[in-house]
């Protein structure tokens, strides 16, 4: 931090502000909280994050996915009334834990098995549900807050006759405003400007009295510390969609965490990024608020407004507290078309149908998984969502596991000859050498291809157009083998054996020849460091025993 760009900072956190408390009023209301709740996730949570997070950018806030997962899993569960926000504080300390235990047993390589497709669907997913919610107060009707999607927009289209024209008329100038605006001055916060503007107008042309809902009251006064108070079994209870609040910021908040840092040159820490978030998330759940995690849209919004620092995180929370104390009064004439605007331009963004479509022509097994995931989250909820596409992953991973692609090496064309040769796969090719087979698999040798494997390299040796001596399995692409798979290695080299065929090895790793040698595959076989060392072995001795 410099003289130089202090300045800067104060004013990016100006504009975060801005930008922070629509969204935060407006994800606390799809979270079914007050808007109080959304409000202190800015203070206490956001400061304790600034003083551990490696991150230089990223900003830690409830968003829409989380906001609609902490709802529909409550609901789920069958909470209501005083008990909703008691509980969600609860989720948010318990996922907090789950970061904090992450963390501590380095454990940021979890992000991985929620793949790309998965968030795609996952996030788009709860961002059509959300947009049903919103559309409904942009429209000024009331459906069933804890229904399921499909019951929300079915009530949602059966109720199109009582369409409120104040509540239509606000949210359409909304939408403009939020829309064109974005295109004129992207840095300006229009989704506060949109508040204001639905405030003044809600005041002088007395809209409430015409049917368009508002806020309402929101209590003032700082976060106060309160551990949440639930029964073992409530606590137990909310241990899986903690989980997925868990997994689901870890997927997010480090490859949003990664790629600014990349982008602006810094490095980051994961585990301790992962550290920051539960102390976040456990600050929250003790002071009324709900799950935070990685905010990429204002991580986005601080990055174009050249801030390097958390300073900005700092200056939202005196910015929000101040309001907690002084200003809430205003806050009550909100219109609720107006929040329900903010939030759906905010999350029609994250419904990823561009991203699905682009996956579609990449690969078209990893846009099934999203696309079902996306599916999933409608129909079966959330959790029920993200454990269907944990599934499918796992079942197209097999799959693909399963069916390794087995080469035959041969030289290269162009390799020179002797100790230079470069060995690569050919199709054109029956042998590598005279009377030497060398193939080459790169996947793990495991339960799931273990046969797959063994009937690959049987089929290589009865289809070669020449007489086999010796076959070598160039095992540089193998990382383990388990039981199963070794049982299928020593079958091959028996029927090898009854053939009168040898089986050798060759570049196979350290860690990997040990494993070999626990599992009694070195025995009868030769290790080579190059396939070049087994093809004049191999060749030589084919030769003297010709």
């Amino acid at each position: 931090m410099t003289r130089e760009n202090i300045g800067r900072e104060i004013l990016a956190g100006v504009t975060l502000l801005a930008i922070a408390i629509p969204l935060n009023i407006g994800y606390a209301q799809t979270a079914g909280l007050p808007a109080t709740a959304g409000l202190y996730a800015l203070v206490f949570p956001a400061i304790a994050y600034t003083f551990v997070v490696s991150s230089r950018q990223v900003v830690v806030s409830p968003d829409a996915a989380a906001a609609a997962l902490v709802f529909s899993s409550l609901t789920a569960l069958g909470v209501a009334g005083e008990n909703f926000a008691v509980m969600a504080a609860a989720q948010a300390v318990l996922s907090g834990a789950m970061f904090i235990v992450a963390s501590l047993l380095k454990l940021g390589f979890l992000a991985s098995f929620l793949s790309k497709p998965i968030l795609i669907g996952f996030v788009g997913g709860l961002a059509l549900d959300i947009l049903v919610s919103q559309t409904a107060k942009m429209l000024g009707i009331s459906v069933a807050r804890g229904g399921e999607f499909v019951e929300k927009a079915g009530e949602l289209l059966g109720s199109l006759a009582e369409v409120n024209p104040w509540s239509l008329g606000m949210s359409v100038l909304a939408i403009a405003i939020l829309l064109g605006g974005r295109r004129l001055a992207p840095i300006a916060p229009w989704a506060l400007v949109v508040l204001v503007l639905g405030s003044l107008a809600t005041w002088w042309l007395n809209l409430e009295s015409r049917g368009v809902a508002v806020l309402g009251e929101v209590t003032a006064g700082p976060p106060t510390f309160a551990v949440p108070h639930i029964s073992v079994a409530e606590w137990l209870s909310l241990i899986p969609s903690a989980l997925a609040l868990t997994m689901v910021t870890i997927a997010e908040g480090l490859l949003v965490s990664r790629s600014y840092a990349e982008k602006n040159g810094y490095r980051t820490k994961p585990n301790r990024d992962l550290f920051a978030f539960g102390t976040a998330n456990v600050i929250a759940g003790l002071f009324s608020s709900f799950a935070v995690g990685s905010s990429t849209s204002r991580t986005a919004a601080m990055d174009a407004a050249s801030s390097r620092t958390q300073l900005p995180t700092l200056v939202t929370a005196v910015g929000a507290l101040l309001l907690l104390l002084f200003g809430t009064s205003i806050l009550a004439t909100i219109p609720a078309p107006a929040i329900g605007a903010v939030v759906a331009v905010a999350v029609v963004r994250l419904l990823g149908l561009g991203e699905l479509k682009a996956l579609w022509a990449q690969s078209r097994s990893e846009c099934l998984v999203g696309a079902s995931c996306f599916l999933g989250v409608l129909v079966l909820g959330p959790l029920g969502g993200l454990g269907l596409a944990f599934v499918l992953s796992l079942v197209n991973l097999a799959r693909r596991a399963a069916h390794p692609r087995i080469d035959l090496l041969g030289p290269a064309d162009g390799s020179p000859e002797g100790a230079e040769t470069v060995f690569a796969a050919r199709s054109d090719l029956g042998e590598t050498a005279p009377g030497v087979v060398i193939l080459r698999f790169a996947a793990p040798v495991f339960f799931a291809n273990g046969v797959e494997i063994a009937e690959g390299v049987k089929d290589r040796v009865r289809l070669a157009p020449v007489e086999v001596s010796a076959v070598v399995l160039d095992l540089e692409g193998v990382s383990d083998i388990d039981v199963t798979g070794a049982e299928a290695l020593a079958g091959v080299r028996e029927w090898l054996e009854r053939r009168g065929l040898s089986l050798s090895y060759s570049r196979a790793r350290s860690e990997l020849r040990g494993r070999l040698a626990h599992f009694g595959l070195t025995e009868r076989t030769a290790m080579f460091a190059t396939n070049r060392e087994a093809v004049d072995t191999l060749r030589t001795d084919t030769e003297c025993a010709g």
